[in-house]
């Protein structure tokens, strides 16, 4: 039944796309790394750790909060893409047809772009994309005005979108239901961050410095829990590949929720000294949580891990201090 779904809601679709020239569907295939999971996470860690004042009246609940909605996103992907368990258009599985001009390097770039395996509703890229984006524009209010903040993100959100159905490895339902869900996902999570402009605060409030009041706990409890019952959708139905996307959903909501405990929200700009290194510790573990992802024990592990250091991060050059001077 999924198959002939997936065929007839792509009616019409693959003559579009095939009428693109070759090299529109290889800048397509550029544009889909701004929603990569790796590169969103990675962004929102910078944003989280170096952002100053001039960007929110607190920085880091901005930045936490940010975290905590694309969690959410991700966790509401990993369900939706269990219970529905829809597939990609067929030539998301292969062969590829990779342009000839393409140079040895970037042909194989380009075929790992456009070779996908998985459910496709909704578009994680779309959902995790219109949720990032949204979030940025929504947490860091000091920078530009809030039209321009909201039109940049949402064109980059929409440019992704287009550029999964582009290199065909969705359809367009999946990612305008991704666009859609990312962007409730985000507004969920605001309000259940404290966000006065969604809860109806006073007037000062919502107009001053609405991130101030910004607590991203319960985002992140509600990430672990949504993929909890991602886990339990997708072992009921032998979906073995949605398993771990929602066991790292749990991991990453836990170990967020677990990192903000140490954190007052007030904390400076992490040193570049400090984030070096930390950089490159939760890094490994990242790299080990997916290469090691045959055994999910280590994989929630180390996902928690690596989150929960991300997370902690600000609080961490106060408490060295802290320790050295305890030591004197």
């Amino acid at each position: 039944m999924t198959g002939l779904v997936g065929a007839e809601r792509g009616i019409g679709e693959t003559s579009l796309v095939d009428a693109l020239p070759e090299a529109v569907v290889v800048v397509f295939a550029a544009v889909t790394h701004l929603a990569d999971p790796w590169f969103l996470f990675g962004l929102l860690a910078v944003g989280y750790w170096f952002a100053g004042d001039r960007l929110a009246a607190a920085p880091r609940r901005a930045g936490a909060t940010a975290i905590a909605a694309v969690t959410c996103a991700y966790a509401a992907t990993a369900l939706g893409k269990a219970w529905f368990a829809v597939p990609r258009p067929p030539g998301a599985v292969g062969p590829a047809d990779v342009p000839t001009w393409l140079p040895g390097l970037l042909s194989a770039w380009y075929e790992a772009q456009v070779l996908s395996d998985g459910f496709g509703f909704p578009s994680g890229h779309a959902t995790g994309g219109a949720a990032a984006y949204l979030a940025l524009a929504l947490v860091y209010d000091r920078a530009w005005t809030a039209r321009k903040r909201l039109l940049a993100g949402g064109a980059v959100a929409v440019a992704v979108a287009a550029s999964r159905v582009a290199i065909e490895v969705h359809y367009v339902v999946d990612v305008l239901a991704g666009l859609a869900v990312g962007g409730g996902v985000v507004l969920g999570s605001l309000w259940l961050a404290g966000d006065p402009r969604l809860r109806g605060g006073s007037a000062a409030s919502r107009a001053s410095s609405p991130t101030a009041a910004l607590d991203p706990t319960l985002p992140f409890l509600l990430a672990a829990i949504v993929s909890v019952g991602a886990l339990a959708v997708a072992v009921a139905s032998g979906h073995t590949g949605e398993v771990v996307e929602a066991g790292i959903g749990i991991a990453t909501g836990a170990g967020g929720a677990i990192g903000w405990r140490v954190v007052g929200g007030d904390e400076p700009a992490v040193p570049v000294r400090i984030a070096v290194p930390a950089l490159a510790v939760t890094g490994g573990l990242w790299v080990g949580a997916y290469a090691l992802a045959g055994t999910l024990g280590v994989t929630l592990a180390a996902t928690t891990a690596a989150v929960a250091a991300v997370v902690a991060l600000p609080a961490l050059p106060d408490r060295i201090g802290r320790l050295s001077g305890a030591r004197d």
